[in-house]
């Protein structure tokens, strides 16, 4: 049965405009999930984004629409970023869910290996008429107040950096968010001075990102470089309550985490059918939600909450039965069911994508371009079955920061 729809009124530019300083969960893949966007909203965070979405999946898959993009009233403002290198997937996916959001913003960022032969990600800053293409056309198809932005990493001719932003900027784009390392790096400090001399050469607001830690490297970013917004990736899994100044996840941070994603697994049958005299559990094989995603950022939460010994164990269970009973144990925190308000309002939207196939079938008509992302990616890289450097370095070695912004 299909829903009524979050507020997709609402304009992304008014948050530049009205606040002194944005605060932004990045696109991440296997974590900005619905789930961890309503956790980081409880605690200071204006602004959402999607994992990085293949927009030629959404356009071919309903599969992939289920699985790979989830909302819910409450989930607002929220862009969804897609990774594209053609106007037929970028333009008719954006098209596809601009009811469901307030904007949608194009990966020119991604560094990964399988990215780059694919033509996407950081790739797309070699074809900047490419990229300003996808911009336009997009942007002349969606009305206003939708936003269309674009995410980046610089390149070592910042000079060149600053001209794409520039044609960027003409072409349409909302706002530019801009990981300040080229795409061979991915540690080390970020470079200030570009991002800075990004923000004096165009007019649109600019979003910085990379190697933010706390709320004062938000606060110290922003004042180097005149940024409008910052956006934060692993310091966000670390700490949800980054935003709100904490220094370190809280016992409330996980009780929230907990009852976000058992009622998350719930529909309206489901939810009217609990018997309140029933401890709650989530079952092996819920809907909506996967084993990974619930404890991976349980392990990222509790890293400061838990001695070594601890993490070590905590880390590699294997059921949601036994990390529940750990938390239990460890914390004296367990499962709450929603009041019946807050669980409508929370509740996965059941979306209709009826007819909306039609721009996307149009504008591949007309292209020249039939290549599909899906068929190319689909044998060599998969999100869910892979835990990420990120999780991994939890298992191995304990490490303190990893970056993991794709």
């Amino acid at each position: 049965m299909y829903n009524k729809k979050p507020n997709n009124s609402v304009d992304i530019l008014d948050l530049f405009n009205e606040n002194k300083l944005v605060k932004i969960c990045a696109p991440m893949v296997r974590y900005s999930k619905l789930q961890f966007r309503s956790l980081v909203r409880e605690y200071g965070c204006d602004l959402c984004y999607t994992p990085m979405i293949l927009a030629d999946s959404i356009c071919l898959s309903d599969k992939a629409r289920n699985n790979e993009f989830t909302t819910n009233l409450k989930d607002s403002p929220l862009v969804v970023q897609f990774a594209a290198n053609t106007v037929h997937d970028f333009v008719g996916a954006s098209y596809m869910v601009s009811p469901y959001c307030n904007g949608v913003d194009l990966n020119c960022g991604c560094p990964q290996r399988w990215a780059k032969q694919m033509g996407i990600g950081c790739s797309l800053l070699d074809k900047p008429e490419l990229i300003a293409d996808l911009i336009s056309q997009c942007r002349n198809k969606i009305t206003k107040p939708f936003t269309v932005s674009v995410k980046l990493r610089i390149l070592k001719d910042i000079k060149k950096t600053i001209e794409i932003c520039k044609r960027l900027e003409k072409a349409g784009a909302s706002y530019i968010s801009v990981h300040a390392r080229t795409p061979s790096q991915h540690t080390g400090d970020i470079n200030l001075e570009a991002l800075k001399l990004i923000v004096e050469n165009v007019d649109c607001p600019v979003v910085g990102n990379g190697g933010i830690k706390n709320l004062e490297d938000c606060i110290n970013l922003q004042a180097e470089t005149k940024c409008k917004g910052v956006m934060v990736a692993n310091s966000l899994l670390a700490n949800p309550t980054l935003f709100t100044g904490s220094q370190s996840t809280t016992e409330e941070c996980v009780q929230k985490w907990l009852d976000i994603c058992y009622n998350s697994t719930l529909n309206t049958i489901s939810y009217s059918n609990c018997d309140p005299s029933v401890t709650p559990v989530i079952p092996e094989c819920p809907p909506n939600l996967t084993f990974q995603c619930f404890h991976h950022h349980l392990v990222f939460m509790l890293e400061k909450l838990l001695p070594r010994s601890k993490r070590r164990i905590f880390n590699n269970l294997q059921s949601f039965k036994d990390v529940l009973l750990f938390l239990y144990e460890h914390f004296g925190i367990s499962l709450q069911r929603y009041d019946l308000n807050k669980f409508e309002n929370s509740k996965i939207l059941d979306l209709d994508y009826n007819n909306r196939e039609e721009v996307y079938l149009k504008l591949k008509r007309n292209s020249v371009m039939n290549s599909s992302l899906v068929e190319n990616v689909s044998n060599d890289y998969s999100y869910e079955n892979s835990n990420g450097k990120f999780f991994k370095s939890k298992l191995v070695d304990d490490t303190d920061s990893i970056e993991y912004d794709l």
